[in-house]
């Protein structure tokens, strides 16, 4: 029997893992849910457990680590592509970590686009009108994609998919990334530096892992070299925005608007209901009351597809590890 403990579960995490489960019904697995994220306090919730699944905004640290390890946990499983919340180094030599490194790019870029289209064109305010029955078209203005530039900041499977929907809509299209493909290259994408890109685009997307290298890549100094009046998109991972930068940025409308599905101190807030709660982050509330910021709270990855192929992956993830002892989605140092 291999057991596994899932923290901050919901829902529809349950139903995918349950299904996944009943592809694998002679496995020995066995998973038990709980509601609460993983942290210092909840950790001895994993006693007697031969591993852990954990999401996004779980804290998996040094403290964690070693709690872990003492109580016989042998591995951390990830039911997320980003491990920015898990400390690696600690975890070195007593827990393995393996992860979905990729589940659905499409509905991650859809997503994307989806926040985009309804900001230009004023979607979220039309319906919230129309259901007023008020039909007046004063202030919803929006502009044409087709022809504009958009920025794309790292060019993985989802900044691929996105690049090409992009192109659809006949945007010209500027690429940064660290390590650039050449077969992408090929395809017409131009891939330029930072500062080429701040300066060329008229809306940027952020689709880069969060390193100690893009932390806080959208700042005050990259806000300033953008045009004015530029888009931000970010469906990626929250603290690569200083969200303090962009609140100004916006205020002194150098920022036209920005779609954030993710955002650097949500894991005190997302995915929960504070519907009737005062929300005890300034920052966070006053980007909400912006009526030219959207923000969905880390809900791009979530499709049907998406969850199943997380919960597959995963499931065939923990039965590598445990059986055959080696696994093609595990991190090491």
């Amino acid at each position: 029997m291999i057991k596994i403990a899932f923290f901050d579960t919901k829902p529809y995490d349950k139903q995918a893992f349950e299904k996944a489960l009943e592809n694998h019904e002679n496995s020995g697995l066995e998973f038990h849910y709980y509601e609460t994220k993983l942290n210092a306090d909840t950790v001895e919730l994993a006693k007697g457990f031969d591993g852990v699944c954990v999401f996004v905004n779980d804290t998996v640290d040094d403290v964690v680590i070693e709690r872990l390890h003492a109580l016989g946990v042998k591995l951390i499983a990830l039911r997320c592509a980003g491990f920015n919340n898990v400390d690696r180094k600690k975890a070195a030599g007593k827990l393995r970590i393996v992860r979905v490194p990729a589940y659905s790019p499409y509905a991650v870029a859809e997503h994307t686009i989806a926040l985009l289209l309804t900001s230009i064109r004023r979607i979220h305010r039309a319906y919230i009108r129309t259901k007023d029955f008020n039909f007046s078209l004063s202030g919803l203005t929006g502009f044409d994609l087709h022809g504009k530039t958009v920025g794309v900041i790292g060019t993985g499977r989802i900044g691929r998919v996105f690049v090409d929907i992009c192109r659809g809509f006949g945007m010209n299209v500027l690429a940064y990334d660290k390590y650039p493909a050449a077969d992408f290259e090929r395809e017409g994408v131009k891939y330029v530096t930072l500062d080429e890109l701040f300066a060329g685009s008229d809306v940027i997307s952020l689709h880069c892992p969060l390193t100690e290298e893009s932390y806080h890549i959208i700042d005050e100094k990259s806000i300033e070299k953008c045009k004015r009046g530029v888009v931000l998109l970010n469906t990626s991972r929250g603290a690569l925005v200083d969200a303090e930068a962009l609140l100004a940025g916006i205020k002194a409308r150098k920022v036209g608007a920005a779609c954030l599905d993710v955002y650097e101190e949500e894991g005190d807030f997302f995915f929960e209901d504070f519907s009737g709660h005062i929300v005890d982050d300034d920052v966070l509330a006053r980007l909400i009351s912006m009526p030219n910021v959207l923000v969905t709270s880390h809900q791009a990855f979530l499709t049907d597809e998406a969850l199943s192929n997380i919960a597959e992956t995963t499931v065939q993830n923990v039965l590598d590890v445990f059986e055959r002892n080696q696994c093609e989605n595990e991190l090491t140092l």
